[in-house]
C-alpha cells in the first residue's frame, strides 16, 4: 500500500511541474483559440453573404430568360393582332399580350430587388474584410507569441510528459480514476499532505485520529472537506527526497 500511496504522489508531483509550464503559456492558448473562433464566425458569414450573391445572380438570369420568353412571345402576339377575324380574337390576343407585359414588369422588379441586396451584401462583405485582417494580424502575434513559449520549455515538457506517462503505467486503474477525476474537480490538485494538523489542499483540520491511521500508510484516504486524496509526510518526504 505504501508504494501504492507514494506512486499517487509521484503523480501529482510531475503534474504539478507540467500545469506550472502550463501557466507559463498565461491567457495565450485561450487568447488564440478565441481569435480563431471569432475568425471562424466571420468567415462563415462572409461565405453565407456570399452564396446569397450566387443564388441571386443564379436567380436573375433565370429571370432574364423568363423575361426573354415572355418578350418572343409578346412579338408573335403583336404580329398575329393583323391576322385576326373578329372581336373575340383580338380581345384573346391584347389579354395575352398585357399578360406577358405585367410578368416582364414583375421579372424586372424582382431583379432590380435582387440587384440591390447584391449590392447591399457586397458592402457587408467588404465591411468584415478589415477585421478579418485585424484579428488576422492579432493572430499571427499571439501564436509566436506562444510558440516562443512552448519552444523554450518544449524539452523539459517532453521530459515530464515521458516521466508522467512512466509513471502512470504503475498506477492502479482505479486509483488514477479517482486522481484524475479530483483533479479535474480541485484544479489539478488531486493529492495532498497533512500540514500543521490540515489537509494542504483546502486547509481544514483533519482530525487527530484520522491523522494517525494515514500516517500507518495502510490504506487509501479522502479529506472529509475537499475530497482530495490525503498522504502522510513520510511518503511526501520520501517521494521529494528522490
Amino acid at each position: 500500500m505504501y508504494n501504492r500511496l507514494k506512486i499517487l504522489y509521484q503523480l501529482q508531483q510531475v503534474d504539478d511541474q507540467l500545469d506550472e509550464l502550463e501557466e507559463l503559456r498565461g491567457d495565450l492558448p485561450n487568447a488564440v483559440r478565441g481569435l480563431e473562433e471569432q475568425m471562424n464566425l466571420i468567415k462563415e458569414e462572409i461565405s453565407e453573404k456570399e452564396s446569397s450573391q450566387k443564388e441571386s445572380l443564379k436567380k436573375r438570369e433565370q429571370n432574364e430568360e423568363e423575361i426573354e420568353r415572355h418578350k418572343e412571345n409578346q412579338k408573335k402576339f403583336k404580329a398575329q393582332l393583323y391576322q385576326v377575324r373578329n372581336n373575340k380574337e383580338y380581345d384573346a390576343l391584347t389579354k395575352e399580350i398585357d399578360h406577358t407585359e405585367e410578368q416582364i414588369s414583375k421579372l424586372e422588379t424582382e431583379n432590380d430587388s435582387l440587384a440591390d441586396q447584391s449590392k447591399t451584401l457586397t458592402l457587408e462583405i467588404e465591411e468584415h474584410k478589415p477585421r478579418l485582417d485585424e484579428l488576422s494580424k492579432e493572430l499571427k502575434v499571439k501564436e509566436a507569441d506562444l510558440k516562443e513559449i512552448i519552444k523554450a520549455n518544449e524539452k523539459e515538457e517532453a521530459k515530464l510528459l515521458a516521466e508522467r506517462k512512466k509513471i502512470e503505467a504503475g498506477v492502479k486503474k482505479g486509483d488514477l480514476s479517482a486522481y484524475m477525476r479530483i483533479r479535474k474537480a480541485k484544479k489539478g490538485k488531486a493529492v495532498a499532505t497533512i500540514k500543521r494538523s490540515a489537509c494542504s489542499g483546502c486547509h481544514n483540520i483533519v482530525p487527530a485520529q484520522r491523522q494517525l491511521e494515514i500516517r500507518k500508510n495502510s490504506k487509501l484516504f479522502f479529506c472529509e472537506y475537499c475530497g482530495r486524496i490525503l498522504v502522510s509526510a513520510e511518503i511526501a518526504g520520501d517521494v521529494e527526497s528522490d
